[in-house]
């Protein structure tokens, strides 16, 4: 038998690769190839901005019962690149990135903003090393563990992006949690006590999916609300200021893969 099992659900495991419903169960319907790089981006019609302003191409689309998602097809010296927005919220992203390596996606460079637990200041560049699992559903792509590590290939080409640009960043571990409106004041001293510097909702997951699936992932952060001080929560301009230059970013991170 695959599977591991536990007194608690989410701490049993099943190392089987096949299921019920494989993300590619749509095949005989689809004619589709995605190119190895994508970015899948936590940035909303930023997205549908950029495609449109770079003339991408429409070469499919993940439905879901709420939306649809377009995934373009862009080029960017001579490279071709899927672009995607991701909804917020492990399960819905990462069953989205889990249909997209199912269909070529192999080297995937994520952004988003995150909340942050040090004194941060807003639009700050973050890359995380490591994801705190917090969250539901890396357990069903990794065996249980407090983290899962970001692969070095996948940071480095997004330093190499940054300091191309001489932005400033930090690299940090990162809190990934599902809980947005139960990250309690003692949680949040908690974590800032085991080295956690950002909070999100889907890095973990993310993370644990591509490694499953043997893809390579990384992200890219940008500062927005700050948890510093949990007595002055401040949710500030959500990091407005850095969608554009984040979704950038990106795209050259993702070259270099």
């Amino acid at each position: 038998m695959s599977i591991t099992k536990h007194e608690l659900p989410i701490l049993e495991y099943d190392s089987s690769p096949s299921a019920v419903i494989q993300p590619d169960h749509e095949r005989h319907l689809l004619s589709l190839r995605l190119p190895e790089r994508a970015v899948f981006a936590f940035l909303g019609e930023a997205v549908d901005d950029y495609a449109k302003a770079h003339g991408a191409k429409i070469a499919g689309k993940f439905v879901s019962i709420t939306k649809e998602y377009p995934v373009y097809t862009t080029e960017a010296d001579g490279k071709q690149i899927a672009l995607v927005q991701a909804p917020v919220g492990a399960p819905a992203a990462v069953q989205i990135l889990d249909w997209l390596i199912a269909y070529g996606a192999r080297k995937i460079i994520s952004c988003g903003s995150c909340g942050v637990l040090e004194k941060f200041d807003e639009n700050r560049f973050l890359i995380p090393s490591r994801a705190l699992r917090d969250e539901g559903t890396s357990y069903h792509y990794l065996p249980p563990d407090r983290y899962v590590e970001i692969p070095e290939t996948a940071r480095a080409a997004i330093r190499k992006a940054l300091k191309n640009r001489g932005l400033p960043f930090t690299e940090v571990t990162t809190w990934t949690t599902d809980g947005f409106f139960r990250e309690t004041k003692e949680m949040v001293a908690y974590r800032k006590e085991e080295g956690c510097a950002a909070v999100e909702m889907e890095c973990a997951a993310l993370a644990a999916c591509a490694h499953f699936r043997g893809a390579t992932f990384g992200e890219l952060l940008y500062t927005a609300d700050t948890l510093a001080d949990v007595e002055r929560y401040d949710e500030r301009d959500w990091g407005a200021d850095s969608i554009n230059v984040a979704l950038e970013l990106c795209i050259e991170a993702v070259k270099e893969l």
